[in-house]
């Protein structure tokens, strides 16, 4: 007589959404508590903490993504690059390194690292003696920072806008607890419409999970969330009104699920499913970010050339 089977069960598509809803909230809770905290060595230095580790985390996660596919990267140097490149963006933004209140300022401190950080993996290169693959080491490196650290480096660009004289001292964190939000909703709506009355697969080689219900699904639960949001809080927003509400809610609930399918892309192609296994029902960090990374830089450019041009 054969023992009963220990395996567990999968979990339903209801403890998924359950899961991976409680892990944003948490770690989303801890950062916009922080920023709202009213003590700006708090704000300040849990934030820049917190976005720091969080993009040095989803870089290994990249790097080691990469690993699987074969592709030779220079590991240390993209990670104390993207270091370097958040905590010198934090203090220009404070106006620690620069002049304060200048978006063109830290574009150029940004384009200047670039370069020299580009120069700095050929010479890596140069003194390698085993790396034959120089080619695939440098840009896989160069993409990873980009793709992480410089993407995400738009959300601190967000919460430091500088508003016009006048506007609410806290601005910059209600555009990034609006844009936070509206892309979440943006990932549990595609997700739970999807699981409830998705039948017609988007792109089934990258993501079969993904149906066209779902991305549908994405644009009404976003474009919502974003609409209330704005309902409530639009006092503290700069120029927000219905209507930009509305466009923005589209063009995050969008993107959110394209960036979503450019991580599943990587992942496909290195044979994984999650990148990690750090947050319950979601998995790794960018599993986590994949949907925030382009949406950072636009909601950024959306703040600065449509609403405060």
């Amino acid at each position: 007589m054969s023992e009963p089977s220990s395996a567990v069960p999968p979990p339903s598509k209801a403890q998924v959404l359950l899961r991976r809803s409680a892990s944003t909230l948490v770690l989303w809770t801890v950062i916009l508590a922080a920023l709202f905290s009213g003590n700006a060595f708090i704000s300040d230095g849990v934030f820049i903490l917190l976005i720091a580790v969080l993009a040095l985390a989803g870089l290994i996660e990249f790097y080691g993504i990469a690993a699987k596919r074969g592709m030779v990267n220079f590991k240390w140097c993209g990670l104390v690059g993207g270091l370097l490149l958040m905590v010198g963006t934090f203090l220009q933004l404070n106006g620690k390194l620069g002049i304060n209140n200048s978006p063109a300022r830290v574009n150029d401190f940004e384009t200047s690292f670039l370069i020299l950080f580009v120069l700095g993996l050929c010479v890596r290169q140069f003194v390698s003696k085993t790396n034959a693959a120089g080619l695939t080491a440098i840009a896989t490196t160069l993409f990873g920072l980009m793709y992480v650290p410089w993407l995400l480096n738009f959300i601190q660009k967000i919460s430091f806008f500088p508003f016009p004289v006048g506007s609410s001292v806290d601005a910059g964190k209600y555009f990034l607890l609006y844009f936070i939000l509206v892309t979440k909703f943006s990932d549990m709506g595609a997700y739970a419409v999807g699981s409830l009355i998705g039948k017609h697969k988007m792109i089934p080689r990258i993501s079969p999970a993904k149906t066209w219900e779902g991305f549908f699904g994405a644009i009404v639960v976003s474009t919502g969330a974003s609409i209330a949001f704005v309902h409530f809080f639009g006092a503290k927003m700069v120029g927000m009104n219905y209507l930009h509400a509305t466009m923005l809610g589209i063009i995050l609930s969008v993107a959110a699920v394209i960036g979503d399918l450019i991580e599943s892309l990587f992942k496909r192609e290195a044979g994984v499913k999650d990148s990690g296994k750090l947050f319950p029902g979601i998995g790794g960090i960018l599993d986590l970010l994949d949907s925030l990374l382009f949406n950072a830089p636009l909601m950024y450019l959306y703040l600065r050339h449509v609403l405060i041009p």
